[in-house]
């Protein structure tokens, strides 16, 4: 058996990192589904960091790891860019500026709770819409050109339709592979290069040993580091992450009495109008909770603990899944794989992100606009999003 290629040197710097991703942390709405979407127009069609396939497999990759997926997929492609400080570069610059807005909302910064706000928020949405409609359609070009693809992603996409909880979108990316290794074995390609990453197998086995520890203390009893603890542990034993990582946290928060339901749920609504990660939700929660240490250093370390047990798994398991890849029943398995992720795509593009977006015919007419201006015309996606914004606050006002 020959040993895995030496991983690809670092190819940019982490100051290029944080800038991209500074930009995304800005103007990321519509939830992981959407996030998604705008990595793949910012880093495999804009900037050409990665192929469409390699792009497709981290997506696949962090579908299977504990931890918010769409964060996993940038540190990855950070990770990929500019090394460890890539990786960190491109956490802190997609994360930091949705928990510096919800830390502000927790003292009282609620800006976005009135009719001009709301009517943002619903704008942002519609921009959403657009986004993961551009995504499912270049993924599906590359990743489901022949029938049997098409047929998988489909298959997929009823199953997230007709039961779309977490171990769907589990079950239906391992059906995925399953098909795939059935009847995609003609299509297996060797790994792509780009989706090297400079992490050893050596490195791997610690972050996996690391994580495993954290884990375990997370479990002991001891007021000192309880804050820390239970949002590791929500943070390490949810799939998928985004919206399903909400009852670990409520059980984690407001059984214990640190949160009371009514400060949680309004939280909640504030991260709805926040751009970036679901998870920094864990920023306002450390903020309000009645346990040390509160304030700005407990927001802070509820937003390390929570994204903490995700990367290290993900880090863990990089050297080892790229190894893996290169084998020709595995590229087949990713083969089916990646068009189940188009299928999941797809179904999410009608649920959440349609349904709850689009209310009224000029809804709709707002998110073709924008699919127009970023299939066709190629806008920008951040102009793109002001003018979606824009054209809901419109609406309200108007209507």
């Amino acid at each position: 058996m020959t040993s895995a290629p030496p991983a690809k040197s670092p190819a940019g710097s982490p100051l290029e990192v944080l800038r991209a991703f500074a930009r995304l942390g800005l103007s990321c709405f519509g939830g992981p589904i959407a996030h998604i979407g705008y990595f793949r127009d910012e880093f495999v069609v804009r900037r050409r960091w990665l192929d469409e396939r390699a792009f497709a497999d981290l997506v696949a990759l962090c579908q299977f790891l504990p931890g918010p997926a769409s964060s996993q997929v940038g540190f990855s492609l950070g990770l990929m860019r500019a090394g460890y400080l890539g990786g960190l570069a491109a956490w802190l610059g997609f994360t930091l500026p949705s928990a510096i807005l919800l830390v502000l909302f927790a003292y009282g910064a609620s800006a976005l709770t009135g009719p001009i706000g709301q009517s943002l928020l619903h704008g942002l949405k519609l921009v959403a819409v657009a986004i993961v409609a551009q995504a499912v359609l270049g993924m599906a070009r590359t990743l489901c050109p022949d029938k049997q693809r098409a047929s998988i992603a489909a298959l997929a996409l009823i199953l997230i339709a007709v039961s779309p909880a977490s171990s769907s979108q589990v079950g239906a990316i391992v059906l995925g592979a399953l098909a795939g290794l059935a009847f995609c074995r003609g299509e297996a390609r060797e790994a792509s290069e780009s989706s090297a990453f400079p992490i050893t197998r050596r490195m791997g086995v610690v972050f996996l040993v690391v994580f495993l520890a954290l884990l375990a203390l997370s479990f002991a009893p001891g007021r000192e580091f309880a804050l820390a603890a239970a949002f590791y542990r929500s943070g390490a034993l949810v799939f998928g992450g985004g919206h399903v990582v909400l009852p670990l946290l409520r059980a984690a928060v407001v059984a214990p009495g640190w949160v009371t339901d009514g400060a949680f749920l309004a939280g909640y609504g504030a991260v709805q109008a926040a751009p970036g990660p679901l998870f920094t939700f864990s920023a306002y929660l450390g903020a309000v909770a009645h346990v040390p240490p509160g304030g700005i250093a407990g927001a802070a370390l509820a937003l390390v603990s929570i994204f903490i047990p995700g990367l290290l798994a993900l880090m863990a398991a990089l050297p080892f899944w790229r190894r893996l890849s290169g084998r020709q029943s595995a590229r087949a398995a990713m083969a089916g794989i990646n068009a189940a992720v188009v299928g999941l795509l797809g179904a999410a593009l009608y649920n959440p992100v349609f349904v709850s977006a689009v209310q009224s015919p000029v809804d709709f007419a707002i998110a073709a606009a924008g699919f127009v201006l970023l299939v066709a015309w190629r806008a920008p996606p951040l102009l793109v999003v002001a003018l979606t914004a824009a054209a809901g606050v419109t609406e309200a006002m108007v209507g």
